[in-house]
């Protein structure tokens, strides 16, 4: 039985997620080329490595074993440690590289497998020392004094919401908008089918939202994930705190995320008037809202929820997004932003599930 809730286990399983698709990504097509999948370990130096690629091979694997290592820490498993530290991330990374054999457009070798090990040993050295050092304790009472003591669920979330926020979107804060990509998977997949006729098709083009619309959007875009962190923070102070980091986060994801599409020059240009009022306006009823009790904090997010989904799949990508869309996808960030796209899609209706098992009272469920 575990001796303390960690939001790090919930963590690691999900950047675990997120290492997979960033390492077999496109997916195909496979090929066999006759050689054993764990021959890239005998096979020669690369002839030339870049720099970016060293960086994020070692830097891809220290959350994971820092989070698995703050698990089995918090957990009570510490004599696990090492071999959490280092075990897990090894297994991972061979079979990973193994199967790049397969995969005409990614290259497998020992570099990054050696790589990827030594970030497996940095992040589990950072979470040793941090233990060591009694950061983890001061960070287990300062949790216990601003979370109540089923936040877990609710903290996933809320750290999993920036990086959402890092794949471009047909407007600031817009996650979760998936019909009309939706739409175009399932024509493809039943295109020769008979089961193309039982698709549901509309009859008019989805259209760009109106001013009104993105502004809503954009206000209940930053309300929500406001709530969410109500029903897990305790009221009083905290909660302001809580709004500001909230809304400072927010904006650094949409501005890296321009800075990364558009270049640095252009990191800012989400940052019109109009939204300006949009998060003015969202910061002020978050905090008029500071006294709202927890559940009611989760019943209205869940409300609020529904309407944002119902707005923003009713909308259109349009030509300019799609523009922006053929820019990241020439880039390199390719895998890392195929990344957040999934994280984009899904974490308005994974904060569905946890609200709707929140507020129907099984906390621990959620």
């Amino acid at each position: 039985m575990e001796s303390h809730k960690t939001a790090a286990w919930p963590l690691a399983q999900v950047y675990l997620g997120l290492i997979v698709y960033a390492s077999l990504y496109p997916f195909g097509p496979w090929r066999d080329q006759g050689m054993p999948p764990w021959s890239f370990l005998s096979l020669p130096w690369p002839a030339y490595w870049v720099g970016f690629d060293v960086v994020a091979n070692v830097l891809g694997y220290i959350p994971l074993s820092f989070l698995l290592v703050v698990s089995a820490l918090r957990t009570g498993r510490g004599r696990w440690v090492m071999w959490l530290a280092m075990l897990p991330p090894m297994v991972l990374s061979l079979v990973l590289e193994s199967c790049q054999m397969y995969l005409p457009t990614r290259v497998a070798s020992r570099l990054d497998f050696m790589l990827n090990v030594g970030g497996a040993f940095l992040g589990g050295l950072l979470a040793w020392i941090l233990e060591k050092g009694g950061w983890l304790q001061r960070w287990s009472r300062f949790r216990a004094s601003w979370f109540v003591q089923d936040a877990r669920g609710a903290l996933v979330l809320l750290a999993l919401w920036p990086l959402a926020l890092l794949f471009p979107t047909t407007l600031p804060f817009g996650l979760g908008q998936v019909i009309e990509r939706l739409e175009l998977a399932l024509g493809t997949l039943l295109q020769h089918s008979p089961f193309i006729d039982w698709l549901p098709l509309r009859d008019i083009e989805l259209q760009p939202l109106l001013p009104l619309t993105r502004f809503a959007c954009v206000v209940l875009g930053l309300l929500i994930p406001g709530l969410l962190g109500y029903s897990v923070t305790r009221p009083g102070v905290k909660r302001s705190w809580f709004v500001v980091g909230l809304l400072v986060t927010g904006c650094a994801a949409v501005t890296l995320s321009s800075a990364l599409s558009f270049g640095p020059q252009h990191a800012w240009v989400w940052w019109t008037t109009s939204m300006q009022y949009s998060v003015l306006i969202a910061a002020v009823l978050l905090l008029l809202s500071l006294a709202m009790a927890a559940r009611t904090a989760s019943a209205l997010a869940l409300l609020m929820l529904g309407v944002y989904l119902s707005l923003i799949n009713q909308s259109g990508s349009g030509p300019y997004f799609e523009q922006t869309l053929f820019l990241w996808e020439q880039g390199r960030f390719i895998r890392f932003y195929g990344v957040a796209q999934w994280l984009g899609w899904l974490w308005p209706y994974a904060c569905l599930a946890y609200l709707l098992a929140r507020v129907a009272g099984r906390d621990r469920a959620a």
